[in-house]
């Protein structure tokens, strides 16, 4: 492992809860960005399809 000496600076108690709640924000952040700027990911979250979408509004 080639950064193991980085717990010789940080404490493991205190590095891995920074690193594990970063990952956690910028995934929620991410969630969020598709959520507000997209029209298909919420309905995709809703069970509808393209596909049943574009066949309903064709017809």
């Amino acid at each position: 492992m080639n950064q193991g000496r980085i717990w010789t600076v940080v404490k493991p108690t205190v590095g891995l809860p920074l690193l594990l709640g970063s990952v956690t924000v910028i995934a929620i952040l991410v969630h969020y960005a598709v959520l507000s700027h997209t029209t298909w990911f919420p309905k995709y979250w809703n069970g509808k399809t393209a596909a049943i979408e574009s066949s309903v509004t064709i017809g």
